[in-house]
Formats: structure tokens, C-alpha cells, sequence
């Protein structure tokens, strides 16, 4: 990607910046002209980041330090948290965010921590004239611009259906805990969000085949394998039915103890995981669909923030206070910008009295 001369000069936070998704955001900032801040709780991993890339700041910080979050955070046009779990880390970082008065953008892929966010923050942020933008990630991001992008003018439908084609998943030691504690917090119970809100259940998630575009082609999939687009779909859209699911392979090999962390496989640090995502919503009689395609799901997530603060930055953003990517921001415009690491494609509109065409019961 070219350097944007608007980012000249221009300092983020990156709290966390040691992290598997951390050094992704890093690089990608530094691709795009922006200055990182080097932050999070461990000095010797940070000096060895900035071993790497001379000439940064390090900046050590602990959430449960306010006064070392504020030093961090000291003269940076914006913040980027990508250090899990967010249920520890969003809170006190967004409390420094806002006593320095400059844009929070988080990673978070934890239900939960992503409702506590605009639970707790969207009166304050708003009242503030802040920007807070929670799950600006592969997860909960990429979802909601695809589903704000297949609507188009709609404001409301009768329900979205948002399925992850991965060829694997090898997941971080980040995701393994966020996920503990997400599970912790649920009592080990699963939950799907229908007639607009969530609902907790002990049964098991069923298994159905998903119909995804080609190349992938029909796919078995565990239905309600609930992500965060659960959370930020409905912040702003009058959807009561938002549904996720997950190519049964990458289930089980998350689910696995003994499956390794992901291991770089080109020059940029990306390992060989692909993923396809497709988003299916339906009003009435009418559905509509939109796609997105790329290569590791880690690695996305960096463009996905880092744009993000761009358009904050540069006056791109549509309003103030604890926003999702779809709310904040023009979502196909969004998508389009971001060719450089994964395709889009907004699909047919059709007729169909199918509540969820794209989806069948396995024979």
C-alpha cells in the first residue's frame, strides 16, 4: 500500500504491540506513514519489537496503572488495542483514551467485552464528542461491513446470516484465552441472538451444509457458532435475527489443545490460512448477499483497524460515541479501499420465501 501524506507525522498508540495482531497492526501503520507507539504490559518483549524497527517509542503500560496508560498515550493522535483478553484491557484502556481525548479502536472478538463496551462507554463517549470503535477486526468488523454493504438503503431486515469459510484455523495464544474467558463468563453455555437478543443455551450447536460461493462450494458448517457480528450488527441495524457459522474443519481444530499457533509462511508474516465470507440478509420476500475472500484472518484484521483510524482521522467517520465498523463508516466504500488484502463482491438481490437460502439441512 502507498503512504498517505495525511498520515505524516502522525502518532498511534498501539497498546499490546507485541502480540500476534499487534505486530501486524505495527507494520501496517508504519506501510501507511503513521508513527506506532510501541505499549503493552511486557518492557523486554516492546524492546525487542523496537529492536526490529529502530527509531520507535517503546512505552510500557499496565491496565491496572492508570497513570502509566496516560504516559502511553501522552501526544498520540489515536490508540489502537489489540491485547487480549478485552475484558480486562478494553476498560482501562478506553478510561485513558478518553481522559486524553482521542480515538479508541479495539480488535476484541469477545462477546461480551464488546457489550460491556458500548454498555458502559456509549452515554460517556458521546457526551464527549469521542469516537470508541470496539471489534474492528476480522470478526465483528469485517461481518458488520458486509452485512451494512448487502443492505444497502435497507435499515432493517428480518435476518442476517454471516457464515466463515476458513481452510483452518490455527488460533493465537490470544484468541485461546479470550475464549476461556468468554466461556467463563457464559458459564460454558453457547449463545445465539434471535428475536432480538441474546439467548444462552446448553444444547449443542447442530451442523448444516452452507452453500458458499465458489470455489469453496457447499460446506458443512456448525450453525450458531456465534461471533461478535451479533453485537455490532444490531448496535445499528434493525436485524432480530443474526445468525453465524463456521466450516466444521476450523471448529475443531479451534477446539483442539494440540493444534499449533499460526506460522508465517510469506515475506509479510501471514501464514496459508484463507478465508471466504459470506453474508446473506433477508427482508421480506427479498435477500441480498455480499463476499469477502483473503488470506489470514490475523493478518486482516491490521488493515481493517489501521483503516479505521485513517478515516477517523481524516473526518470519514459518520458519528461519535461507541460505534461498530458498519456504523461508523461508508461500508462498501470501506470494503473497496482494502483490495490490497482481500476481494469484495456484493452480490445477487433476489426473490425467495426461504427464510435462510443459502443454508440446507445435510442430507
Amino acid at each position: 500500500m502507498r503512504e498517505d501524506t495525511r498520515a505524516a507525522g502522525r502518532t498511534v498508540a498501539v497498546f499490546g504491540a507485541y502480540g500476534h495482531t499487534g505486530r501486524f497492526v505495527v507494520a501496517e501503520l508504519c506501510e501507511r506513514g503513521y508513527v506506532p507507539l510501541l505499549s503493552g504490559r511486557d518492557a523486554d518483549r516492546l524492546e525487542a519489537l523496537a529492536a526490529e524497527r529502530p527509531g520507535l517509542e517503546v512505552r510500557p503500560a499496565s491496565v491496572d496503572d492508570p497513570a502509566s496508560l496516560d504516559r502511553a498515550l501522552a501526544g498520540a493522535d489515536a490508540v489502537i488495542n489489540c491485547a487480549g483478553p478485552f475484558a480486562t484491557t478494553a476498560g482501562p484502556v478506553i478510561e485513558a483514551a478518553l481522559r486524553a481525548g482521542i480515538p479508541y479502536v479495539d480488535v476484541a472478538a469477545e462477546i461480551e467485552a464488546n457489550l460491556d463496551t458500548f454498555t458502559r462507554f456509549g452515554e460517556r463517549a458521546r457526551a464527549q464528542g469521542a469516537v470508541v470503535i470496539t471489534a474492528m477486526a476480522f470478526f465483528g468488523g469485517l461481518g458488520d461491513l458486509l452485512v451494512t454493504a448487502a443492505m444497502g438503503e435497507w435499515t432493517a431486515a428480518d435476518e442476517a446470516h454471516i457464515a466463515y469459510g476458513l481452510s483452518g484455523w490455527h488460533p493465537t495464544a490470544g484468541t485461546r484465552a479470550a475464549g476461556a474467558v468468554s466461556r467463563e463468563r457464559r458459564n460454558g453455555r453457547r449463545v445465539r441472538y434471535s428475536g432480538g437478543r441474546l439467548k444462552y443455551r446448553d444444547d449443542a450447536a447442530p451442523t448444516l451444509d452452507w452453500a458458499f460461493p465458489e470455489p469453496l462450494g457447499a460446506r458443512a458448517v456448525i450453525g450458531d457458532f456465534t461471533m461478535t457480528d451479533v453485537v455490532t450488527v444490531p448496535s445499528h441495524l434493525a436485524v432480530p435475527e443474526v445468525r453465524t457459522y463456521m466450516t466444521v474443519g476450523a471448529a475443531a481444530e479451534l477446539a483442539a489443545p494440540d493444534t499449533p499457533a499460526p506460522t508465517a509462511a510469506d515475506g509479510r508474516g501471514r501464514s496459508e490460512q484463507t478465508f471466504l465470507v459470506d453474508v446473506v440478509v433477508r427482508s421480506g420476500g427479498t435477500r441480498r448477499r455480499a463476499v469477502a475472500s483473503g488470506r489470514d484472518i490475523y493478518a486482516v484484521s491490521a488493515p481493517l483497524a489501521v483503516e479505521a483510524v485513517h478515516r477517523v482521522l481524516t473526518g470519514a467517520c459518520r458519528q461519535t460515541g461507541v460505534l461498530s465498523a458498519g456504523a461508523a463508516f461508508d461500508a462498501a466504500g470501506f470494503l473497496r479501499s482494502l483490495s490490497a488484502h482481500l476481494s469484495f463482491e456484493l452480490g445477487d438481490h433476489r426473490s425467495s420465501t426461504a427464510p435462510h437460502p443459502a443454508v440446507r439441512s445435510p442430507a
